[in-house]
């Protein structure tokens, strides 16, 4: 029964880590269409790539038997993160470009090592703790990285910049991993992957604290774009007032 739970939650996991990986396709819908990264920042799938890619190692058979699951949906988080990367860098201004390249040259490095360690120097329990070790923190790292978008939805009472589905399925996928974690027995899946489940539920109170309030301040707005959809909305309103008056006498470009 133990062991059917467990596979059942894996498959769970699986499932909830993909729509988790998948939620950011509608922050790039926007930024491809605005040709700009916007206020998003890039940090957090910089730090989601490094998480898969440790995690990915961490679940193989000969690092850590019984894990496959987390081998399998991670390689395929890495693939999706690193096309996100990709994109990001292409739109984004030259400071924060400069700065997620140097985060993916040190997401490289440290992943290098790790694999590089564990295979030529390590064998075992050794290797797995090793590995174990090395996944659990950058996991906290990767789930953590969104306090500073956390910290801008409070600041200024807008959860413009923090989709709902985003938030939604890092609950979800944390709490899926840190139930297959306890039921494994293997804290280096419990325990980051509780902190997840922790700041996903934050992320969702946020979002139910100040939807409406960004909802108010929309309807407040000259925009006649009263819709809101994954915690995506138009323009601030004096950013569009701005464009109207330096665009009076040019079409304008319509915006999401």
């Amino acid at each position: 029964m133990g062991n059917a739970l467990h596979f059942v939650f894996g498959v769970f996991g699986n499932a909830t880590a993909l729509f988790l990986f998948l939620a950011p396709t509608i922050t790039f819908k926007r930024i491809i269409a605005n040709k700009s990264t916007e206020q998003f920042s890039g940090v957090p799938y910089v730090m989601t790539l490094l998480n898969c890619l440790l995690s990915a190692w961490y679940g193989l058979p000969f690092v850590s038997p019984n894990n496959i699951l987390v081998s399998t949906i991670n390689g395929t988080g890495a693939a999706i993160e690193s096309i996100y990367v990709l994109m990001f860098v292409i739109f984004a201004p030259k400071k924060e470009k400069a700065k997620i390249l140097g985060l993916f040259a040190f997401v490289l490095t440290v992943f290098s090592a790790v694999a590089f360690i564990s295979v030529f120097a390590l064998h075992g329990n050794g290797r797995k703790l090793f590995c174990g070790l090395a996944a659990t923190i950058f996991s906290i790292i990767m789930y953590a990285s969104p306090l500073s978008i956390m910290r801008m939805v409070i600041k200024t009472k807008s959860v413009e910049y923090m989709p709902f589905f985003l938030s939604l399925f890092v609950f979800l996928c944390g709490t899926s991993w840190f139930v297959y974690g306890l039921l494994g027995k293997d804290p280096f899946i419990a325990v980051p992957n509780g902190f997840g489940c922790g700041l996903g539920a934050m992320q969702l109170m946020l979002y139910a604290i100040y939807r409406d309030k960004k909802v108010m301040t929309k309807k407040g707005s000259s925009s006649g774009d009263g819709g809101m959809q994954m915690g995506l909305s138009s323009k601030p309103h004096h950013q569009e007032e701005e464009e109207k008056q330096s665009k009076t006498h040019q079409s304008q470009d319509g915006h999401v």
